[in-house]
């Protein structure tokens, strides 16, 4: 028994020496960043359980663009972009008979569309997130629950002709949780339209593209990405990797921020509020850890790893090829909408872009992220960023 005893104790020691060892080993590596540049941003919102990152990103940066050109602060309303989005995007999908997509997701292009068309609203204006189904944020699981069969049933049809009351009853459910969009509101004691708002937030909408690098396409030229959510087909501009990622850089130093949408599924990125391109080989091959052999790590202990190397952490170096196949085999998703805003280094003096998320103030930054720039060049999909940050040289080559 005593012995018993004796050996659990010191196995009890062995186990928190390791753990503080491995604890010390995190302290070591953790990155202490410094920041080269830092655009103002107006506060963290909380997409929570909704689909709609690329609406609060899109958002939050034309907030930006606002905060930039006016000096004013707006908090715009994600619910008002929301309800004439899925409405738009339910009459493509009954007008190609459900052959395409009907989903929460969406693009940066959806918000721009919404501002230019509709106009848009304050988010007082509208009931809070969450509010009319009794929840404190937004949780669409039964809101889409019903949205998504009833347009199905609509598209599948086998009618000859349906009536436009599927429009009524859709616009009911969408009102029912997200707010009616109101048709006059009063703001700081003016009273506006959504479009008239819209119009008075100072921006030009025509000054806007959206950027993107694959080589399927001639760089240079203009398509819409093949993604599902990006259902109205805006054409993006395709430039090689090196012009995108120097237009992010150009776009930061010269006080613009960029709508980032791209592929946060990797291992490297964490919800700690860190982004790395993790090199898993160099990972794999790495000698002094238990945990070297990479690719049979579970997605924790790959989480962990990448906590314990910290800003030792081995990267990939993106090459145009390495995105394409990326692109081609699926491993480069379509997956979240966020907000570049500023550029830091840590204390080996790799550099990271600053990133607004929207899942509130979590993670060790409180709802912003550092992303390295390899992990950016390798997981961009495509950005929207004033066409005016762009460097001279590459707005000839594009015609601009």
């Amino acid at each position: 028994m005593r012995k018993t005893l004796v050996a659990a104790l010191l196995a009890l020691v062995a186990i928190n020496i390791n753990a503080a060892g491995q604890n010390e080993n995190v302290k070591s590596n953790k990155p202490v960043f410094t920041v080269v540049k830092q655009i103002p941003i107006t506060s963290i919102k909380d997409q929570n359980r909704s689909g709609t990152c690329w609406d609060y990103s899109t958002l939050s940066y034309f907030e930006a663009e606002i905060l930039k050109k006016t000096g004013k602060t707006y908090d715009l309303c994600e619910s008002f972009v929301a309800n004439k989005t899925y409405m738009d995007r339910a009459t493509q999908v009954i007008r190609l008979h459900g052959d395409c997509q009907f989903a929460q997701g969406g693009s940066a292009y959806d918000v721009l569309y919404t501002l230019e068309h509709y106009g848009i609203c304050p988010e007082s204006a509208m009931p809070f997130p969450g509010s009319l189904y009794g929840d404190s944020l937004n949780n669409f699981n039964e809101f889409f629950s019903l949205m998504e069969p009833y347009v199905s049933a609509i598209a599948k049809n086998k009618a000859n002709k349906i009536s436009g009351q599927w429009k009524v009853g859709l616009q009911g459910i969408i009102d029912a949780y997200l707010g009616k969009c109101p048709e006059s509101f009063t703001y700081e004691g003016k009273k506006y339209t959504p479009k008239s708002f819209a119009a008075s937030l100072g921006l030009n909408w025509s000054d806007y593209v959206t950027i993107t690098s694959y080589t399927h396409h001639p760089f240079y030229s203009q398509f819409a990405v093949e993604v599902q959510d990006n259902w109205r087909n805006p054409l993006s501009y395709n430039l090689p990797m090196d012009e995108m990622m120097r237009i992010i850089d150009n776009a930061i130093m010269n006080g613009y921020t960029v709508a980032w949408g791209g592929d946060v599924s990797e291992p490297g990125f964490t919800r700690n509020g860190l982004a790395y391109m993790v090199d898993g080989k160099k990972v794999e091959s790495m000698k002094g850890s238990d945990m070297a052999r990479w690719l049979g790590l579970s997605a924790a202990k790959k989480k962990n790893l990448i906590d314990s190397l910290g800003v030792n952490v081995p990267e990939v170096v993106p090459t145009q090829q390495q995105r394409q196949e990326r692109f081609d085999n699926w491993e480069l998703t379509d997956d979240h909408g966020m907000l570049i805003f500023g550029i830091a280094k840590d204390q080996n003096g790799k550099e990271y872009y600053m990133v607004k998320n929207s899942w509130g103030e979590t993670g060790e930054y409180k709802g912003i992220w550092y992303m390295t720039k390899n992990f950016i060049a390798a997981n961009t999909m495509d950005y929207m960023v004033n066409k005016n940050a762009i460097p001279k040289d590459i707005r000839k080559k594009m015609g601009l």
